[in-house]
């Protein structure tokens, strides 16, 4: 069984650099799609109020029958839940839907800047920290300017900015940003919606190790530090998805996936979505 590697958080904690994105996956199909990669070797999922697939999650953690201190659990609050209170009451009732007593890592999912409101929200995150409920905080999607505003007015250094990142978003000013504040930058949407799949670039690099696109994209993700949440439902390729630590990419290979960069996102940007 592959495990993933631990990267060590700002707070003193660790955080499995590879584990499992559930976006748009059921909540039916969470329990087993959860329980399939923890028996494979995952020790970390990631989830958000917004995907409705708590409950399929936390049942597929029990399921797997591990130590709770053995598997890291991120959630997320949503737009629609900013402000102190409501961020208070959008987090009893995400742990509650776990059936957790405590999430490892608590997100804002966006900062919705035109709600303004972001500030209010993270004091409340700061709260569940101090409280041990949430054992680490952070944001998802903060521009720099979010985050210089962020740390200028409250206490905790976020430990994660999970952003949209990709070989076609490699975000390097987020990324040097982060690192220059104690942040780790955790990917989402890490292949781009399925573009690394059947890439020509990517397949060469994949050929020479034995490898598929998609694990060569993992890789570069972890050769460049970024913790990253690949998703699927398919048993076999969620097992392949971990299959990425017994290779490393050389300098050329580095370099074709360079030239991939081009600004696109596959979603939103930060400053437009509330």
């Amino acid at each position: 069984m592959t495990s993933s590697p631990l990267l060590t958080l700002n707070d003193g904690r660790s955080i499995p650099q590879l584990g499992l994105g559930v976006y748009k996956v059921a909540d039916d199909l969470a329990a087993d799609t959860v329980r399939v990669a923890l028996e494979a070797g995952y020790r970390h999922v990631d989830t958000a109020a917004l995907y409705e697939n708590e409950v399929g999650v936390g049942q597929g953690i029990a399921r797997a029958g591990l130590p709770r201190d053995d598997v890291f659990v991120t959630t997320k609050v949503w737009n629609d839940r900013h402000g102190y209170d409501e961020t208070l009451r959008a987090f009893d009732e995400s742990l509650d839907k776990l059936g957790l007593d405590y999430v490892d890592l608590y997100l804002i999912h966006w900062p919705a800047p035109r709600q303004d409101r972001y500030i209010d929200t993270y004091w409340a995150l700061e709260t569940l920290r101090a409280d041990g409920r949430a054992r680490s905080i952070g944001v998802s999607n903060f521009h720099t300017h979010h985050l210089d505003r962020l740390l200028a007015e409250t206490e905790v250094v976020p430990v994660i900015n999970q952003v949209e990142l990709h070989p076609w978003l490699p975000q390097a000013d987020v990324r040097s940003y982060d690192a220059a504040h104690g942040i780790l930058t955790e990917a989402w949407s890490p292949l781009a919606r399925g573009r690394a799949v059947g890439n020509d670039t990517l397949d060469r690099i994949g050929a020479k190790y034995g490898k598929s696109a998609a694990q060569v994209v993992i890789r570069w993700h972890l050769e460049l530090g970024n913790v990253v949440i690949p998703k699927s439902v398919t048993p076999q390729r969620i097992r392949d998805n971990l299959n990425v630590f017994d290779f490393a990419l050389d300098a050329d290979d580095l370099a074709a996936i360079a030239a991939f960069d081009s600004g696109e996102r596959t979603g939103k940007d930060p400053d437009l979505l509330d």
